[in-house]
């Protein structure tokens, strides 16, 4: 059983990052001839494509990629529950499948801000990757940016918004108890 929830998992929360960062790349226009977009984009095509067809997209917001992330941890539960790894309810899979994606959104933003930091530091030009990992999280630290700026050449912003999800991360565990800490 370790070994098939392992494996379930694993490979549903690696393809759930992958569309969630479609969804992101999307959102914040991000270039997509980039190799690492062009994976993410590789990656999703082939169940994005019959979807988009019938679900349109709303808002600039990619709402078939939207419903293939919820269909992806839904399936994940529902595999873990068929062999009795998730003790749940099955009315709730539904439920657990949109706060796995919340809070999948949330590690993924997390590790993509830790990635651009620890670039910073190393990164002797401009990477491909880098770029990538600016235009995501440009959006959210710009701002912070101008509310706190650098100060003696190092940008705190990175910091704030480590502070700020570490806050909504425990807002959720509040939220949604024992569910949360579990997924």
């Amino acid at each position: 059983m370790n070994t098939a929830y392992y494996l379930i998992n694993t490979v549903f929360d690696l393809y759930l990052m992958v569309v969630l960062l479609r969804i992101w790349l999307q959102l914040v226009r991000a270039d997509f001839y980039n190799p690492f977009s062009q994976f993410v984009v590789k990656a999703t095509n082939p169940p994005l494509k019959p979807l988009r067809r019938v679900i349109p997209g709303f808002f600039g917001i990619d709402m078939a990629a939207v419903l293939l992330a919820l269909v992806v941890a839904t399936v994940k539960f529902f595999l873990l529950k068929l062999i009795n790894v998730f003790v749940a309810d099955w009315s709730i899979l539904l439920l657990v499948g949109v706060i796995t994606v919340l809070k999948k959104a949330g590690v993924m933003l997390f590790w993509i801000l830790i990635i651009r930091a620890l670039l910073s530091w190393v990164s002797q030009g401009r990477s491909q990757i880098e770029y990538v990992m600016y235009q995501l999280t440009e959006p959210l630290l710009a701002p912070l940016r101008r509310i706190i700026p650098p100060m003696g050449g190092l940008d705190l912003s990175i910091l704030i918004a480590f502070i700020g999800l570490q806050a909504l991360n425990w807002l959720m565990g509040d939220l949604f108890g024992a569910l949360w800490w579990q997924l």
